[in-house]
């Protein structure tokens, strides 16, 4: 599956692109299944939550071929590479078992607080106070529906990928030493809805978050954190130069 003109095009001005049925059904139960077991069997320490929800879920099975497939076996290598040019993806090893467990029953919804990735809270792996651009864009696989908004859905604040370049660029990365800037982005946040086995595609530094989820069940995603063969050498330059590893988007808006 390679991306249209217009697919580009929309991700380029937007930070992120839905893609319907990209994954299909058996690998979405293959993936459930584990990841359900993994619940059943190994369980969870309730003081191990704010971690949890921070990295991965069923952290044994992050490698495993249930969850990789997903990637390796499916749609998104090649959408990934009409982004990325072929042969530029890193291997894709493991992910992030996403999951977001109901609220209280008639709580009442809260607004969504969005962030950038590679922000250290202390709980993500990363020391407060640090910050670092380790990949090149997400790729989040819905593992059950999502009909409705507040029910964990993955959400984006469009075109903030932009505005976050311009802001970097006048005022310096080093802000994010002090954490997420509080500032007014360009538009208001969407809650992705779809189908088990769609998939969205972020760019790494559209503002993004989990939204409160006020339904009945779980929310299943895996979500990978895909990156460019050059990440690791471009690193933080890409904060203020964002399209530097996306020549399938040069192409286009060349």
């Amino acid at each position: 599956m390679q991306l249209t003109n217009q697919q580009k095009l929309s991700f380029y001005e937007n930070g992120y692109l839905k893609i319907s049925g990209a994954i299909s059904p058996l690998m979405i139960n293959a993936a459930l299944h584990a990841i359900n077991y993994s619940l059943g069997e190994e369980g969870m320490n309730k003081d191990d939550l704010p971690t949890l929800r921070a990295q991965s879920y069923c952290k044994e099975i992050r490698n495993s071929s249930p969850v990789t497939d997903l990637a390796n076996k499916s749609a998104m290598i090649p959408v990934v590479e009409s982004l990325l040019g072929e042969g530029n993806l890193s291997p894709v090893e493991s992910c992030q078992i996403a999951l977001r467990f109901p609220r209280l029953p008639y709580a009442s919804p809260g607004s969504p607080h969005g962030h950038l990735d590679g922000l250290g809270s202390g709980l993500n792996g990363s020391a407060q106070g640090t910050y670092r651009r380790g990949f090149t864009m997400l790729a989040v696989v819905l593992l059950n529906n999502l009909p409705e908004t507040h029910s964990g859905n993955f959400t984006v604040w469009p075109k903030s990928h932009a505005f976050f370049e311009n802001y970097f660029r006048e005022n310096g990365i080093e802000v994010l030493a002090d954490g997420m800037p509080q500032v007014d982005l360009p538009e208001d946040p969407i809650q992705i809805m779809g189908q088990a086995g769609d998939m969205v595609i972020a760019h790494h530094q559209i503002v993004h978050t989990a939204a409160p989820n006020h339904a009945p069940n779980i929310r299943y995603a895996a979500i990978f954190r895909l990156r460019h063969q050059q990440t690791s050498f471009i690193g933080n330059e890409a904060y203020t130069d964002i399209w530097k590893e996306w020549p399938g988007i040069q192409e286009v808006i060349d």
